[in-house]
């Protein structure tokens, strides 16, 4: 059991021992990046702590049926879990190893206490699939080993605040799933810092970088307190393009005792540029490697010491999107010019200003309303969920309603500065999040079709792929915004997130209120996505719901306890057992079929045996489905077994296989991916599992039968130019995933184009 880790023992790969904050600066610091010196309390000691303290059990219980719009219910009970976490004593042994380890910090920073930043991170933050936005707590200026200790304590508690159980109650994870790791680094007393993006999140230019600057801690720009300077830099020269100087009003700073304050700004620097143009190259410069490195494009925090600048964290941009949305343009009667700020997050709304002056007014807000604020905070997401749009007076693009506004979709200007003065409640404005600009009345608009390739690069062609990209859906509410990605269809759609929605049990569904209602369960979810995706193809994958997953639902407590439930009873191994469910499943097809979805396919998991591809067919003519006739339908490829014997399968009559490389991977190689212990070994280029993805796709290719994708290894670059060479049909990747992957699949398939051009040159020579 690993409780610390050092930054030069951890990469990226690590994210769940030290959380993706901690993976993120062991893979600069071991890239050569300057980072101030560290070590990660790691997620195991958090699970270690929980466990020892024996704070699981009550845990769960508390966060039992939890209404988490309701404001007040989701305070109570954070604030009780809080309050059992920080009043628990921290294991001795725990306590000791985090004392070595800061005296071993100090001792390598010259032999004084240090005063180091505890920041939280989780293990599900900074994933490119979960923009967690900064939920867990950082405490900056700490000093003294028993100061860090109780900070760390801290920490775990801030797993449980208001936002983080919202967020993760919101986005299907279980809260004992999500671990919390803590790193503990070298403070930077810094004289300027702030973010730096290596694409412009805002019009999704990846031709520009942007570069946000104050003075003092970069407490002040990530929190949203400071509006900064921003700087627009042109990627190919790292030149400013343009620079917009706020007025600084407020720094934080350390003091004489040690702790951060929040003062004033000196006069003369209110309205001083913060970075030469010297310094937003050498930060350009670092941000293009960086970016390279990741290849991806990130946002980066960074500050300045003494002329040095150091990179305090890197996480991927989780906003970008391709796609064709509706812009605005205002019409000759637009409305006069209220407020001017910085966009934050595109789009255009109108609507009922409300303002909220405390969290405890967020009920104030109701749908379509306009939510203005000096800055949002954690606990005001369910108000912003509800809103059109959002207005605050602090600010920058890397602030909490700037990155909450963009993963929602809702349209945001931030850093107005007096939003909260000049707005009235009740007023109607529209809010321009792409100009940054708020109008008085309802602005008529004009829509016009606007294609985003053409804000990324003037004159860039639409990628068009002969391999198609496909796109993951595990919750039906993020049907629009993966449609919107222009993906060719949706490779895997998930079942279980729908059956866990509701929070019964699919068997108390059936036996409370019949078959009609749980077919509509399916039915709901499934119609969703057809719905937005149509005519594009959608891909619906039965349950395949593991019995720890299960046996938290209303009704769930018949539910088997298994030693290992990833090989236990699941997939459609268990819908054949429970056929009274697997029938609503294949009802809710045809229901839907009905209604004129004719863009839906079915997909079996975990098939392992021929004979379970022909008992799903029977089962479906006796509703009066024919599976390959009235609806494509497909096997998961997720066992060596299935892998091996394809050829069978495939004799059995089916139109497509899908790769399920997480399962495959982990049944191939003996590797528990939910096993923290293992979990590095686990790796889905080993040489066993590239050569039965290979195997799967040729042997399909000799029967007509298509091919595609769905594990994680689809949103890997190199795993994709492997199976475009293999002749793969489709690929299905994440949401996020979907450019890069567009991108790798056109290059590697021009590549082949050109190999092939040379290679005939060759032979006529």
């Amino acid at each position: 059991m690993k409780l610390i880790a050092w930054l030069d023992e951890i990469s990226n790969k690590d994210v769940d021992i030290a959380g993706g904050k901690g993976a993120s600066l062991g893979e600069m610091w071991n890239a050569g990046f300057p980072v101030p010196p560290a070590f990660v309390v790691t997620a195991e000691a958090y699970r270690y702590f929980i466990r020892e303290t024996k704070l699981d059990k009550k845990i769960r219980e508390i966060l039992k049926d939890i209404d988490v719009n309701d404001p007040e219910e989701l305070n109570r009970k954070s604030e009780e879990i809080r309050r059992l976490i920080l009043d628990a004593n921290m294991p001795k042994d725990l306590e000791i190893i985090i004392i070595e380890s800061y005296n071993r910090l100090c001792e390598e920073s010259g032999g004084e206490e240090v005063f180091v930043a505890v920041r939280s991170s989780a293990t599900a933050e900074d994933l490119p699939d979960a923009s967690f936005a900064g939920q867990q707590e950082t405490y900056l200026n700490i000093k003294g080993a028993k100061n860090v200790v109780k900070s760390v304590q801290k920490c775990f508690a801030s797993l449980f605040t208001p936002r983080a159980i919202f967020y993760r109650e919101q986005k299907g994870f279980d809260h004992l799933d999500v671990a919390l790791a803590v790193v503990v680094q070298k403070m930077v007393n810094s004289e300027k810092a702030g973010v730096l993006f290596t694409v412009n999140p805002i019009n999704q230019n990846y031709e520009e970088m942007v570069i946000e600057g104050a003075w003092g801690l970069g407490e002040g720009v990530v929190s949203g307190v400071v509006t900064p300077d921003t700087y627009i830099i042109d990627k190919k020269t790292l030149t400013p393009k343009s620079v917009s100087v706020a007025r600084k009003e407020v720094m934080f700073i350390r003091d004489e005792k040690g702790e951060t304050k929040k003062v004033e700004v000196p006069e003369d620097l209110k309205e001083k540029r913060v970075l030469s143009d010297e310094e937003l190259r050498k930060l350009a410069e670092m941000g293009l490697s960086i970016e390279k490195h990741y290849g991806r494009p990130m946002d980066i925090e960074w500050a300045i010491e003494k002329g040095n600048i150091y990179m305090l964290q890197a996480r991927p941009v989780t906003t970008l999107k391709e796609k064709k949305e509706e812009t605005s343009k205002e019409s000759q009667e637009s409305g006069e010019i209220l407020l001017k700020g910085i966009g934050a997050s595109p789009g255009l709304a109108s609507g009922k200003v409300k303002i909220i002056h405390d969290i405890k007014e967020i009920d104030k807000i109701k749908e379509g309303d306009i939510l203005v604020t000096k800055m949002t905070t954690p606990d005001m997401v369910p108000a912003m969920k509800k809103a059109s749009a959002i207005v605050t007076d602090d600010g920058g693009l890397t602030c909490h309603a700037a990155i909450i506004s963009r993963e929602l979709g809702t349209p945001c200007v931030v850093g107005t500065q007096k939003a909260t003065e000049m707005l009235k409640d009740n007023m109607v404005v529209t809010v321009d999040g792409e100009k940054g600009i708020v109008y008085r009345g309802e602005v008529k608009k004009e829509k016009v079709e606007k294609d985003k390739d053409t804000q990324i690069s003037a004159g860039s062609p639409v990628i068009i792929t002969a391999t198609e990209i496909m796109v993951n859906v595990s919750m039906p509410e993020v049907a629009e915004r993966a449609a919107a990605t222009g993906a060719d269809g949706v490779g895997l759609l998930r079942a279980e997130h729908m059956i866990l929605e509701t929070g019964v049990h699919p068997i108390k569904i059936l036996k409370e209120k019949g078959e009609d209602a749980l077919v509509e369960v399916f039915a709901e979810g499934i119609r969703k996505v057809a719905d937005a995706f149509y005519p594009r193809p959608v891909t619906y994958r039965t349950l395949d719901a593991p019995t720890d997953e299960f046996r938290g639902l209303e009704g769930g407590e018949d539910e088997p306890v298994e030693q290992n439930p990833m090989l236990g009873w699941r997939g459609i191994r268990r819908g054949l057992d429970e056929k009274e469910i697997l029938r609503c499943e294949l009802l809710a097809i045809k229901k839907l079929r009905s209604e004129g979805y004719k863009n839906i396919r079915l997909m079996i998991p975990l098939v392992t045996i021929p004979s379970e591809v022909r008992k799903v067919k029977e089962l479906a003519r006796e509703i009066g489905l024919e599976l390959g006739k009235d609806v494509e339908f497909g096997v998961m490829v997720e066992t060596p077994a299935a892998a091996l014997i394809i050829e069978d399968i495939i004799k059995e009559g089916i139109d497509f296989v899908s790769l399920g490389t997480n399962d495959l991977t982990q049944y191939t190689i003996a590797i528990d991916r939910n096993n923290e212990l293992v979990a590095k070994y686990y790796r889905e280029n080993h040489p066993a599992v590239l050569k039965l993805i290979e195997y799967v796709i040729k042997t399909c290719k000799k029967y007509g039968v298509k091919t595609s994708i769905c594990g994680q290894a689809g949103s890997r670059p190199s795993m994709v130019e492997k199976l475009v060479r293999w002749g793969i049909d489709s690929i299905s990747a994440n949401i996020d995933a979907i450019d890069t992957i567009r991108k790798t699949v056109a290059r590697t398939e021009q590549r082949i184009i050109l190999e092939t051009i040379r290679d005939r040159k060759f032979k006529m020579d």
